[in-house]
C-alpha cells in the first residue's frame, strides 16, 4: 500500500470517529435533524472508506471488438473478391500470394503462386500473360514489422485498342490530306497535258515543263510514302542494359559531324547509370530531336545553340533544348502528329517516331511549356 493510500485510510477514520462523536452530541443535546444528517455523512464516509479498501476489478475484456475485427476482415475480403483487377502481394521472403479471386483464377492457385513471372518480380512496367498484356501497378504496403508489396494488373488490351482506333482514325485523315493534296496537281497537269497533245503541232517546251511538274510531284509523293511506310513498320524494342554515357557520347559525335561549324552543342554530363533499352531506337529518338533542335535554332537564333541534358530520380529524363524562335502556340498540340511540320524541307515524322519509341520503352516525349523550346523524353529505371 502506498504512503497516499495509508494516508487517505487514516483521514476516513478520523473522520468516521468525529462523526460518531458528533452523533453522541447531538443525541444528548436534543438536535435530532443535526443527528440525521451526522449519520448520513458517516454512511457516506464509510462507504468511500470500503469502496477504497476493496481490490480494483479488472475491466472485463471487450469481446466485441475481436467479433468487429473479424467483421470488418470478412467484409474486406468480400470486396477484394468481388474486384475484377487481380491483386498479388510479394511477401519479403519472395512468395507470392494471391489476394483476391480474380488473381486466383489468373494462375490457377488457392493461394501461393507457383510459377511466378520474371516481370513481377524484377519491377518491369507491364506482363504478357495468357496472351494478353496487364500493366503493373505497385505499392508499398507497411505493417506488422514486414514489407509487403501490392501488385494490381490493370488489363491495357482495351485500352490499346481504343488509343488503337484513335491513332488510325487521325493517321487516315492525315493520309487522305496529304495524298488528296498530292494528287489534285498531278490529276490537273495531266489533264492539261492531255489536251495540249491535240494541239497541231505540240507544245513540246509546254509539255516538257508539264511533265517535269509532274515527275517532282510524284516523286514528292513517293518519298512521303517512304515516310510513312519507315513510321509504321516501327519494332519493338530489344531490350538491354546499356550505359547513358554511351548514348551520349555518340550523340555528341554524330551532332559534331552533322552540325560542326554551323550550330553549337552544349552537353552536360549524364548520370552514370545504366538504362535498360534498345539502344538504336534511343538514340534514333533522341537524334532526331537534336536535328529538330539544330534546324530550329539555325532559323531563328543569331548563334545557334542546342543543349543536351539528363537527370534521374525514380526516372530518367533526357532533355533537349534549342535557343530557336519557339513552337508557336497553335503548332503546340499538333507537332507529334505524323506527318505535321511547320518546315518547308520537314516531313513530319521525326517527333512522332521519337515520341513512339519513347512509349515503346514505357516512357514518354513532352514539349515542355515555355518561352524556349525544350523537350524531355522520359524512361523508366
Amino acid at each position: 500500500m502506498g504512503f497516499k493510500s495509508v494516508i487517505a485510510t487514516l483521514l476516513s477514520q478520523l473522520l468516521l470517529f468525529g462523526c460518531g462523536a458528533a452523533a453522541v452530541a447531538a443525541w444528548r443535546g436534543g438536535f435530532y435533524a443535526c443527528l440525521v444528517l451526522v449519520l448520513l455523512l458517516g454512511l457516506w464516509l464509510a462507504t468511500l472508506a470500503l469502496l477504497h479498501a476493496m481490490p480494483p476489478r479488472p475491466l472485463p475484456e471487450r469481446k466485441g471488438v475481436k467479433a468487429d475485427s473479424d467483421a470488418d476482415r470478412a467484409v474486406l475480403r468480400a470486396v477484394l473478391d468481388q474486384a475484377p483487377t487481380p491483386l498479388l502481394a510479394i511477401e519479403g521472403s519472395g512468395r507470392v500470394r494471391a489476394l483476391n479471386r480474380a488473381a486466383r483464377q489468373m494462375y490457377a492457385t488457392e493461394d501461393i503462386l507457383i510459377d511466378v513471372p520474371e516481370a513481377l518480380l524484377v519491377g518491369g512496367p507491364r506482363l504478357r500473360y495468357a496472351g494478353r498484356t496487364y500493366r503493373i501497378d505497385r505499392i508499398q504496403a507497411l505493417g506488422a514489422g514486414t514489407v509487403r508489396t501490392i501488385l494490381a494488373l490493370i488489363d491495357i488490351e482495351s485500352e490499346e485498342r481504343i488509343a488503337e482506333a484513335r491513332a488510325t482514325r487521325e493517321l487516315l485523315q492525315v493520309l487522305s490530306h496529304e495524298v488528296m493534296n498530292a494528287l489534285t496537281p498531278i490529276v490537273s497537269l495531266a489533264e492539261s497535258a492531255l489536251a495540249a497533245l491535240d494541239d497541231v503541232p505540240p507544245p513540246i517546251e509546254r509539255l516538257r515543263e508539264m511533265i517535269g511538274t509532274l515527275f517532282r510531284r510524284a516523286g514528292g509523293l513517293l518519298q512521303f510514302t517512304k515516310a510513312y511506310r519507315q513510321l509504321a513498320r516501327q519494332p519493338e524494342p530489344v531490350l538491354a542494359p546499356t550505359p547513358l554515357l554511351l548514348v551520349f557520347d555518340d550523340l555528341s559525335r554524330m551532332f559534331e559531324a552533322r552540325w560542326a561549324g554551323r550550330v553549337s552543342f552544349a552537353v552536360e554530363k549524364p548520370p552514370n547509370i545504366s538504362i535498360k533499352v534498345d539502344r538504336d531506337q534511343i538514340s534514333q529518338a533522341l537524334w532526331a530531336l537534336l536535328q529538330n533542335g539544330a534546324e530550329a535554332a539555325l532559323e531563328g537564333a543569331v548563334a545557334p545553340q542546342v543543349n543536351l541534358s539528363a537527370w534521374s530520380d525514380d526516372h530518367l529524363s533526357i532533355r533537349v533544348a534549342d535557343n530557336g524562335s519557339g513552337v508557336p502556340s497553335e503548332a503546340g498540340l499538333r507537332i507529334f502528329q505524323p506527318f505535321y511540320t511547320t518546315k518547308t524541307e520537314g516531313n513530319g515524322i521525326g517527333l512522332s517516331l521519337a515520341r513512339q519509341v519513347a512509349r515503346a520503352h514505357g516512357g514518354d516525349l513532352r514539349l515542355v511549356p515555355g518561352e524556349s523550346t525544350l523537350f524531355e523524353l522520359s524512361l523508366p529505371i
